[in-house]
C-alpha cells in the first residue's frame, strides 16, 4: 500500500518548543540533568505534534504488512487471550506479524502504548472497546494509520467497529432471574469509569430490574476488579445484607467463578439457595459444578474479522464501518428459582 505519510522530524519538535534538537533528544532520551521546564517544553511539542520516532516510516516505506498493533486492557481475562490467539493465527495467514501491548484498563497508558507500537513499525492496529482518549485517535489520523476497534458496537463515525452489544444480552440475563421470581438481585461489576463494555452490562442489567418494578440499591451494586478473588470479595459483602440476595449478576465470567467458589466454601448450595451469572462463556464456564449460566461473547470470529478486515484497510480497500455480531444468553445449571418465589 502506497500511503506518502506527511511524518513529523525531530527538528519539528525543536522548531515547535523553540529549543535545539540535541535538547529534544535529551528529552527523549531520559538523559540525566534536564530541566522540568525544558522537559514540559519539549513533551508538550511531542503532544502537540504526534511526534513518533521513525520506525514507522522504515515500515511505511516498506509498502507491505508487515507487524499489526493489538492493544488489550489485560491478558489475565481468558476471553481476551482467545480473541488474540484467533486474530493471530489469521494474521499468519497474510504472513503478518502481532504486537500485543496491554494497559491495564488505564485510558492514558493506553496511548503510550500506542506511541510505543508506532515506534516499532506497524501498520494498522485493534482498540478494544469504545472507551478511548482523543489523543489515541489523533495519533491514528496523524500518522494516517488504519486501525479498528472491537468488544463493542456503538455507532461512531470516527471508530470503525467489530463487536457486539453488550447492554442487550445482560438485559436478558436480568429477565430470566426475574422471570424465574427473583426479587433480590444484586451485581458485581468491573469499574466503568473508561470500560464501556462494564458500563453497558450494568445499564442493561439495570434497565431489566427497573423496568420490572424492582430496586437495585447502591450497596447492591459491588464495583471490583476482575478476578476470580475479587468476585469472592464482593460475594461476601452482598452476603451481608438483609435480605441477603437470592441471585448475582456478574460482569464477567472470572467474577462469576470467584462467586460460586465462595458461595461453595460458604455452605450455600448454588442455584437452590443462590443463582450466580457470568458474560463471557470461557471454557470452563460449562465444566462448572454447577455449569454456569453467561453470555457467550464471539471471541475467534471478532479475531478472524479484525485480521482480515484491518489487512483490507491497509491495502486501500474498503470494508464495513461498523459490523455487529451476536453474543447469546446461554442458561445452564446455575441459575434457577429463588428458595421461596413469593418472598
Amino acid at each position: 500500500m502506497n500511503r506518502d505519510v506527511k511524518r513529523t522530524l525531530l527538528e519539528d519538535v525543536a522548531r515547535e518548543a523553540g529549543v535545539s534538537t540535541a535538547s529534544v533528544s535529551r528529552v527523549l532520551n531520559a538523559a540525566p540533568h534536564v530541566s522540568e521546564r525544558l522537559r514540559h517544553k519539549v513533551e508538550a511539542a511531542v503532544d502537540r505534534l504526534g511526534y513518533v520516532p521513525h520506525g514507522t516510516a522504515r515500515a511505511l516505506a516498506s509498502r507491505r504488512i508487515g507487524a499489526i498493533g493489538a492493544l488489550v486492557p489485560t491478558l489475565d481475562n481468558p476471553v481476551f487471550s482467545a480473541m488474540i490467539d484467533s486474530l493471530e493465527r489469521r494474521l499468519k495467514q497474510y504472513d503478518c506479524r502481532l504486537l500485543i501491548a496491554t494497559y491495564r484498563y488505564s485510558l492514558a497508558e493506553e496511548v503510550e502504548s500506542l506511541r510505543t507500537l508506532i515506534q516499532q513499525g506497524i501498520d494498522g492496529a485493534v482498540l478494544i472497546g469504545h472507551d478511548h482518549l482523543p489523543a489515541a485517535l489523533q495519533l491514528f489520523q496523524q500518522h494516517e494509520l488504519p486501525y479498528l476497534t472491537c468488544w463493542h458496537s456503538q455507532e461512531d463515525p470516527d471508530w470503525p467497529s467489530i463487536g457486539f452489544d453488550n447492554a442487550a444480552p445482560a438485559h436478558q440475563l436480568a429477565e430470566h432471574l426475574i422471570d424465574l421470581g427473583h426479587r433480590h438481585i444484586a451485581v458485581i461489576t468491573a469499574p466503568v469509569e473508561g470500560n464501556d463494555r462494564a458500563r453497558a452490562r450494568l445499564h442493561g442489567f439495570r434497565h431489566a430490574i427497573e423496568t420490572a418494578g424492582l430496586a437495585l440499591p447502591d450497596d447492591h451494586i459491588v464495583t471490583i476488579d476482575y478476578g476470580i478473588e475479587e468476585g469472592a470479595t464482593a460475594f461476601a459483602e452482598l452476603m451481608r445484607l438483609t435480605p441477603r440476595p437470592t441471585a448475582l449478576l456478574c460482569g464477567n465470567d472470572v467474577l462469576a467463578f470467584g462467586a460460586v467458589f465462595a458461595a461453595q466454601r460458604a455452605g450455600i448450595a448454588i442455584p437452590e439457595q443462590l443463582s450466580v451469572t457470568g458474560f463471557d462463556d470461557l471454557t470452563q464456564s460449562r465444566f462448572m459444578q454447577p455449569a454456569l449460566t453467561t453470555v457467550a461473547t464471539p471471541a475467534d470470529e471478532v479475531g478472524r474479522r479484525v485480521a482480515d478486515d484491518l489487512v483490507a484497510r491497509i491495502q486501500g480497500r474498503t470494508t464495513p464501518h461498523r459490523q455487529v455480531l451476536e453474543a447469546r444468553v446461554v442458561l445452564r445449571d446455575s441459575t434457577a428459582p429463588p428458595p421461596s418465589a413469593g418472598d
